[in-house]
């Protein structure tokens, strides 16, 4: 079965506001095999909120609304899903009862509009709210010839969550049948969006099972893979025939399966080589070594480095030879593998990495333009050293820098 989700109220089309619910409520009806095929937010308006539920109802199993179910005049949420399902409302004279009692407790006269409140659609069965006044709604029946199972939540979430997870999930569990979902994440790094799934197409498009995703995210691509079945275990197996197969054709280009982050890979290869690193940066201004210090026991194998901007750092600090810059300038390939040397030298590490290039926006030449970047690594034997041009804003190109010599050194690692 598939899932609508559907989140109400015009504050969340405001910059200041962000639906979080849908967020969970995914992760619960994961839980139950269920995948949610859409997700909508609609403002407080009624002729708009009665036709995202028709739509809604005429194509998913299961559709939920989060929010509106207060007092006030913009709650419109049990007055368009009756409009929408064409069944009447009913005020509750439990719900009612119960309304006016919580408000007695606080020695409060309840307001003529919380009546609204006890309003419940024909058929629905009221799911009691613990933490506040509006109770949801559960409708379990047929609609136009189809089962549906159609919820009404309120939309904060102290009050929506305990609501979802001990009355509307219980519920769900006993009308479906099993079903399981198991995901996979392969992490690629350095490789174009395009390329990397020409490569994986023709493998995922045999697994019809399988709903592969590829996203292109912080300088690495991402294939998400999301398999359903019966059991946990033919979900599992599919899911990892097919990351095997991508695994042996984009070879070493994969860095993580498990969705470990670049930095948390090089940490591992690091440790298992029982390996140190340091590095000489210029136009990452110490990214690399932030994103390297993010990981937790990073003390282990990462001992320094020097943000070296002015010439004369690198020549201080890190042992550039004067006549190195003074020759080729400070963004080359020469000064990347002395600054690479430098600081392994300095540091007495294993690894050293050094980074020099043009991140912009100004700084550049008709011969160096900005985005362009060199990186070496050297393990005291062998200096590897590229030359890149990265596009983009400042941002980028020095994300995009660290993340090729974050690569690098994995690679040296391998």
């Amino acid at each position: 079965m598939n899932a609508e989700i559907i989140a109400i109220g015009s504050e969340l089309l405001t910059p200041f506001h962000q639906d979080t619910n849908s967020l969970f409520i995914t992760e619960k009806l994961n839980t139950l095999g269920v995948e949610v095929t859409f997700k909508s937010v609609v403002g407080d308006s009624r002729a708009n909120l009665v036709s995202v539920a028709r739509i809604a109802l005429a194509r998913t199993d299961i559709v939920i609304f989060m929010g509106g179910l207060g007092p006030t005049e913009d709650d419109l949420t049990r007055e368009s899903v009756s409009e929408a399902m064409r069944l009447p409302l009913k005020r509750d004279p439990d719900l009612l009862a119960d309304l006016y009692a919580r408000f007695a407790a606080r020695r409060i006269k309840m307001p003529e509009n919380n009546q609204r409140q006890a309003d419940v659609l024909d058929g629905a069965a009221s799911l009691p709210n613990a933490k506040g006044t509006a109770p949801g709604q559960w409708i379990d029946g047929q609609y136009e010839g189809r089962d549906k199972f159609v919820m009404l939540l309120p939309g904060p979430p102290y009050e929506l969550k305990p609501m979802f997870e001990e009355q509307c999930l219980p519920r769900l569990r006993e009308k479906l049948p099993p079903l399981f979902i198991a995901t996979r994440t392969l992490k690629v790094a350095m490789m174009g969006e395009g390329e990397c799934d020409s490569r994986s197409a023709p493998i995922y498009r045999k697994y019809e099972r399988v709903q592969t995703t590829v996203l292109f995210k912080h300088g690495e691509v991402q294939l998400h893979l999301r398999g359903r079945a019966s059991t946990a275990l033919e979900a599992q197996d599919m899911v990892e025939k097919l990351a095997e197969e991508l695994e042996d054709e984009l070879g070493d280009h994969v860095f993580s399966t498990a969705g470990e982050s670049l930095e948390q890979i090089v940490g591992y290869f690091l440790q298992m080589r029982t390996a140190t690193l340091a590095v000489a940066e210029s136009c990452t201004g110490g990214l690399f070594s932030q994103r390297i210090t993010s990981i937790p026991g990073s003390s282990r194998y990462f001992l320094g480095g020097v943000v070296s901007y002015d010439d004369e750092i690198k020549k201080l600090l890190v042992g550039v030879p004067p006549m190195l810059i003074k020759e080729h300038g400070a963004v080359s390939k020469p000064v990347a593998q002395a600054l690479a040397e430098g600081i392994r030298r300095k540091c007495n590490s294993t690894l050293g990495v050094g980074i020099t290039g043009i991140a912009g926006p100004g700084g550049a030449t008709d011969e160096k333009p900005v985005g362009l970047v060199f990186i070496a690594v050297t393990d005291g034997r062998v200096t590897d050293v590229v030359e890149r041009q990265f596009p983009g804003d400042r941002e980028r190109i020095r994300w995009f820098a660290s993340q090729l010599a974050l690569d690098m050194v994995r690679r040296k690692l391998l």
